[in-house]
């Protein structure tokens, strides 16, 4: 559980996370059902935003990080940064309120020297992101007919499904398609694809022994490696307390992430409920008419 829940060992978990884990599972109608996107996320998750939010008036600037945020004199926002990846160009962002959902490693390196004696954004030094490896594997024959997330007892991979079940995109009768979590990555992150999909293949030789072992064995087809060095904050002992809640010190500043206080801790159902909770916050404090920038 506490690979699949914070990509870390037992050892390091803070208590916190499985309690609260546990406690949703038995306390949430659906708390136990699992649920996979039937594509892939570009254009299954994100195109229907930015379609949402465009057909509403509003903008979306791909590809355009934040590479500063301004103040004004009494250290509220003046306006956003941002600069195309191809290009030397920087536009100014201004709005009524601004929200950041960024990762907390990347809000730190822009946190304005302005905001760091603050309590609030202070205790964010103690937050880290961990680092994540997601493997696709293509096989030439079917390993298992289990249409679920499943945990596995590998010291190197965490949680796994065959998406040739679980997903539309990938639907297969023959051919299986795993997705694998390999956790914890920190001695991994740096190694190369081949590396890291051959101590996969030898821990599915572990799992899959009649499909891997002996003859007429299943072939790999073909692989995609992602690494993700910094993803959720490393949720060990004494980080409840450092998380920030959806409303900064910052009158016209607001917080989003899965970071932030929420009751799902780090992952992506925290990160979705936190937009949530950040924009109740917004709507309590400005009219319907403002202009949000996030």
């Amino acid at each position: 559980m506490s690979k699949a829940l914070n990509f870390i060992g037992p050892d390091e978990i803070s208590s916190t996370v499985l309690l609260t884990a546990l406690n949703r599972f038995l306390q949430e109608k659906n708390g136990s059902k699992m649920a996979f996107l039937d594509g892939a996320p570009p254009e299954r998750l994100c195109q229907p935003i930015v379609d949402y939010i465009t057909e509403r008036g509003g903008e979306v600037h791909m590809n355009s990080p934040v590479r500063k945020i301004n103040l004004n004199d009494d250290s509220t926002v003046k306006s956003f940064t941002i600069a195309k990846l191809d290009s030397k160009d920087k536009e100014e962002i201004t709005a009524d309120a601004y929200v950041s959902a960024m990762p907390v490693d990347l809000f730190k390196l822009l946190l304005p020297n302005q905001w760091k004696g603050l309590d609030t954004f202070s205790k964010l030094k103690g937050l880290n992101g961990v680092p994540v490896i997601n493997i696709h594997l293509w096989f030439d024959k079917k390993l298992t007919d289990i249409d679920h997330l499943l945990f596995s007892r590998s010291p190197l991979l965490s949680v796994y499904a065959d998406m040739s079940i679980a997903c539309k995109e990938y639907e297969d009768p023959d051919k299986s398609m795993l997705e694998l979590v390999f956790a914890p990555a920190k001695d991994w992150i740096g190694k190369s694809d081949e590396d890291i999909v051959e101590a996969t293949m030898e821990e599915l030789k572990k799992l899959f022994p009649s499909h891997f072992l002996g003859e007429n064995t299943t072939k790999l087809r073909k692989y995609k490696v992602v690494k993700t060095p910094k993803s959720v904050y490393k949720a060990v002992p004494g980080c409840q307390e450092l998380r920030p809640s959806q409303r900064s010190p910052i009158k016209n500043f607001f917080l989003a992430g899965d970071y932030t206080m929420q009751k799902y801790l780090a992952s992506m159902e925290g990160a979705v409920l936190s937009g949530k909770l950040c924009a109740e916050t917004i709507d309590k404090e400005y009219s319907k008419e403002t202009n949000v920038t996030s």
